[in-house]
């Protein structure tokens, strides 16, 4: 048996989203604005519900592809606001599609979403040593300065810990408890 990090909790989704992905960079576009979408839709409920939604979301934002979902009309924003498959949370909705249109303007500028993110860190996964749950920051002074950069962009649900929560799951931090089995994997994956 695996030792984990002590807020994955053993429903079976939930450690396949541990021990898979949760910490394991990524570079992918598609990828990468799925997992601000997504952290956005979970503000105010557990990652647990939106795992549980994440194929449904799949479906209705189009596999993730942001230059789809930019061009989402009022009546794609009102079918999705009766999908029983994601959060029909309008403000949330609406933010997807506006968030969409703010990762082609940052494509634009810096020639993807992955180096306008990754530039944080300086391309390199911070490595953190934590013992405890307790010692996991919810912000830190790098997601403050992501969330303000997104936010002057236009974007919307990207506060510091939404940011934050992005970094962790992307792999821009390692954030694996010291005792986790995956600490050292993830560690590996630079």
């Amino acid at each position: 048996m695996h030792k984990r990090c002590e807020w994955c909790n053993d429903d079976p989704l939930y450690m396949a989203y541990h021990d898979e992905d949760w910490g394991v960079p990524v570079h992918d576009e598609q990828k990468l604005f799925e997992m601000l979408i997504l952290e956005g839709a979970q503000a105010g409920l557990s990652w647990l519900t939106i795992l549980k939604k994440r194929e449904n979301y799949r479906k209705a934002f189009a596999n993730f592809d942001a230059a789809t979902v930019a061009r989402y009309s009022e009546d794609d924003l009102a079918r999705l606001l009766t999908d029983p498959g994601i959060v029909r949370n309008r403000l949330k909705i609406e933010s997807a599609v506006k968030n969409a249109r703010g990762v082609l303007a940052i494509q634009e500028e810096f020639g993807s979403f992955d180096t306008f993110l990754w530039r944080y860190v300086d391309g390199i996964p911070q490595q953190n040593s934590w013992k405890s749950i307790a010692e996991l920051p919810a912000r830190t002074k790098t997601s403050d300065m992501m969330s303000k950069d997104l936010k002057r962009r236009g974007f919307n649900f990207v506060g510091p810990t939404i940011c934050y929560a992005l970094m962790q799951s992307v792999g821009m931090v390692n954030d694996h408890m010291i005792h986790c089995f995956r600490y050292e994997q993830v560690k590996q994956l630079v």
